[in-house]
């Protein structure tokens, strides 16, 4: 891809760096934002804060929150006055972004967005169509999951830029947090919705790398001293939509420690929302026996209401109970209001035994046959215990740092599963005491019978804000300044490659796999495939097909797999494209060398260069329906 020279001698000299890091959590349930100042900052004495968040609170009343809560409500025209909706920077807004659309929607959740992040990843839908609220009638306005999530991002964004006019935010430097095990179609898409919202310097960070960096800045320089060389951090984030597990390794090259993030769990949508959902039936069986019974529209209306009961409970221990009203839908079904509670017993049982039961190390998430009908909705896993995912994540990540160089310590000959040494907790649900407790002591049960020591907690920051101050961190230690993890991508990424043969009835030609992008590839870098040579088809409409393996870290750039366990695989999303024929004929079968590159979003980029040719074919493993094609320069 050819450019065109600067013939402007001032875009020659280096461009001003922007004053300030800002890192923003874009959460299931919360988004927050942190800003490092980097001109006061010195070295790990760095000068951090965290952006009050003005917003709805009730009709025409706004007030600076630090957390601006993931819903957005979508009022009947007539439903409040002229103004009720209006922000210091947006008068004639039509909805409501944050504490408002929260409360409000929890008595009418036909108009409520929520979980809009969840949607975002969800490939079994229409990502940009407007599907939200899922179960609203027809009358009921619709956004898109993007939309939803442009419209959080727009309003952090005018929050700074309504305190802070002196660094618009436009001329920062953003860091935006997604789930580790995000694949490449949620991760473009997250870039598109901060785009579309005017972020210019955008960069996305793991969330649970984003918790170890809050936890690093926050020691000022201790965290040497707590964890050593041969250490294996287990980061556990459970939040509102997901459970993220991450892996990373304490290394020592040149007298110095290092950090490398080694493993990432697979997408587990279970967290927040299915605790929700588990109160609301716990509630919900409880005033049947009282008598009462609810329809489906109240069942939802008292999931949002249990919402609010389960962060009160978590975030404030000396509560015992705490009351949740059900609406009423009219006298001919109820007659009326019902007032009832949510106690520290009964969300102690649920979300304790239901959640994070006690569980072998060898044991699997279960599942079960599925009926052949279902309504659509997010994909949530089957099995709602937390304890069976981290078992099988740890047992599936058994040899992630037998050739790591610099760790040093290598797992035990007889262990059954990969033994961390550390735990550092992240998500809102892990607030609690009590479930915090009970994974740790999962944890340290299975690592004593398989003959280790026990593994330490490491002590956390504020589990709402960590990953945003991460965030902003992470920002300052891109210009070489503080404590850097090495990661790269979460995953070895390989396209497929069908093998030439004559047709054979009932035979479809073999594919291969071969690998682009190996595990831990760094963002912004370029892999040139070996001197290999593949046919390129041009003119007429072909797949692409994308594999990623989590466990598979040996492959090189270019190894071409023959056979693979659905174990070591997992196909991605298909991409159908036509690329340009450039003047052959269609269906020609160009002769290519290929070139892959990760941007800085963590997409993949597939190049095809035609041998002896100056033209150029790209793919991206994203969600665009037609791929970019590079012609002659």
């Amino acid at each position: 891809m050819n450019q065109t020279p600067n013939q402007n001698p001032a875009a020659d000299q280096p461009a001003a760096q922007p004053r300030y890091s800002l890192g923003l959590d874009l959460g299931t349930t919360h988004c927050a934002l942190s800003w490092v100042d980097t001109e006061a900052s010195d070295g790990e004495k760095v000068v951090q804060g965290v952006l009050p968040i003005p917003q709805l609170t009730g009709p025409g009343s706004v007030e600076d929150k630090p957390l601006l809560p993931s819903f957005l409500y979508l009022p009947h025209e007539s439903e409040l006055a002229p103004g009720d909706l209006g922000l210091p920077w947006a008068a004639g807004q039509a909805y409501a972004v944050g504490e408002f659309a929260r409360t409000r929607g929890a008595a009418t959740p036909i108009r409520l967005v929520a979980s809009a992040k969840s949607w975002l990843c969800h490939p079994g839908v229409d990502r940009r169509g407007t599907i939200l609220p899922a179960e609203a009638p027809a009358e009921v306005e619709r956004v898109s999951p993007l939309e939803a999530s442009v419209r959080y991002l727009s309003h952090l964004k005018a929050a700074w830029n309504q305190a802070h006019p002196e660094a618009p935010f436009e001329q920062q430097q953003v860091t935006v947090t997604i789930p580790a095990s995000f694949d490449p179609v949620a991760r473009e898409l997250t870039a598109e919705a901060a785009q579309a919202a005017g972020f210019q310097q955008l960069t996305l960070l793991e969330e649970p790398q984003a918790a170890l960096y809050s936890w690093i800045q926050q020691s000022a320089g201790g965290w040497r001293q707590s964890v050593r060389r041969g250490d294996l951090i287990l980061v556990v984030d459970v939040g509102g939509g997901t459970t993220d597990l991450s892996l990373i390794a304490v290394l020592e090259r040149d007298g110095e420690l290092e950090l490398h993030r080694v493993a990432v769990g697979e997408h587990i949508l279970l967290g927040g929302d299915n605790m929700d959902l588990a109160l609301a039936y716990g509630v919900t069986a409880k005033l049947a026996q009282q008598g009462s019974r609810l329809d489906a529209w109240q069942t939802r209306a008292l999931a949002h209401a249990c919402r609010g009961a389960k962060e009160a409970l978590l975030n404030d221990a000396t509560l015992d109970a705490v009351p949740v009203v059900v609406p009423s839908r009219g006298s001919k079904l109820i007659g009326g209001s019902i007032r009832t509670e949510v106690t520290r017993a009964e969300l102690s049982k649920l979300l304790l035994e239901g959640f994070f039961p006690p569980a072998q190390a060898s044991d699997q998430p279960v599942s079960r046959a599925r009926a052949g009908l279902t309504q659509l909705g997010l994909p949530y896993a089957q099995d709602a215990a937390v304890t069976r995912h981290l078992a099988a994540f740890l047992s599936r990540q058994l040899g992630a740092t037998e050739s790591l160089e610099g760790f040093g310590v290598p797992q035990p000959y007889a262990a059954t599963f990969l033994h961390p040494t550390a735990v550092l907790f992240n998500g809102g649900v892990l607030k609690s005491g009590l479930i915090a407790e009970r994974l740790l002591e999962t944890l340290n049960g299975w690592l004593v019978a398989d003959g280790a020591p026990p593994a330490r907690l490491l002590p956390g920051a504020d589990l709402d804000l960590a990953v945003a101050r991460g965030a902003a961190y992470y920002g300052y230690v891109r210009r070489g300044r503080g404590v850097r993890i090495r990661g790269g991508t979460a995953q070895s990424y390989y396209v497929g490659v069908e093998s030439s043969m004559p047709a054979i009835p009932g035979f479809e030609p073999p594919l291969q796999a071969l690998c682009l992008a190996p595990f831990g590839m760094e963002e912004g870098t370029e892999a040139p495939l070996p001197e290999q040579q593949f046919g390129l088809v041009v003119g007429e409409p072909v797949r692409f097909r994308f594999f990623g393996s989590s466990v598979r870290r040996q492959d090189p750039v270019g190894a071409l797999l023959d056979f693979w366990s659905p174990d070591e695989l997992q196909e991605l999303q298909e991409i159908e494209v036509s690329l340009p024929a450039e003047g052959r004929a269609p269906g020609e079968v160009v002769a290519v060398r290929l070139q892959a590159r990760v941007t800085e979003t963590g997409t993949i980029e597939l190049e095809a260069l035609p041998v002896g040719g100056h033209e150029r074919w790209k793919v991206e493993l994203d969600v665009r329906a037609e791929a970019l094609a590079q012609v002659p320069a």
